[in-house]
């Protein structure tokens, strides 16, 4: 049974670790819209369609990594397909590659580790200092 992953669950999981926890792969990105069937990917992220979508869930996502705020995205924004988009799916031009509902705002490291289930990718808030506290980070 395959999960579908949707931006109207995962806003319901107040932290950042739990959003990453929901969305994590731990495969490879891109392993199956890259090599022969690169230009199908491609096609999608040049078009209109895409560019139109992608700014609608930057907006909706307040430049906020997987949306929680606090996490603001000080480099590259990377809009992600919470449910990795296959072949078929472009080819048939599924409408849910294109649906808010399966889209969230990520750093470029968060979507690494998202890909790469490597927790040690994520961003991490500054430890807060208090006086006396000699231990470093």
């Amino acid at each position: 049974m395959t999960i579908r992953r949707s931006y109207r669950h995962l806003i319901r999981l107040k932290t950042f670790e739990e959003r990453f926890n929901y969305l994590k792969l731990a495969g490879e990105v891109g392993a199956t819209l890259f090599g022969e069937d690169r230009p199908l990917n491609q096609y999608l992220y040049h078009s209109a369609e895409w560019k139109r979508v992608r700014d609608l869930v930057l907006i909706r996502d307040q430049g906020f990594d997987l949306g929680c705020p606090g996490y603001e995205i000080l480099d590259k924004a990377v809009v992600h397909h919470m449910n990795p988009v296959t072949v078929s799916d472009l080819e048939e031009w599924n409408p849910e590659i294109l649906d808010p509902n399966y889209l969230i705002t990520v750093s470029a490291g968060t979507h690494r580790a998202i890909h790469y289930g490597d927790e040690n990718l994520i961003p991490r808030l500054p430890t807060e200092r208090r006086p006396g506290d000699t231990r470093l980070w």
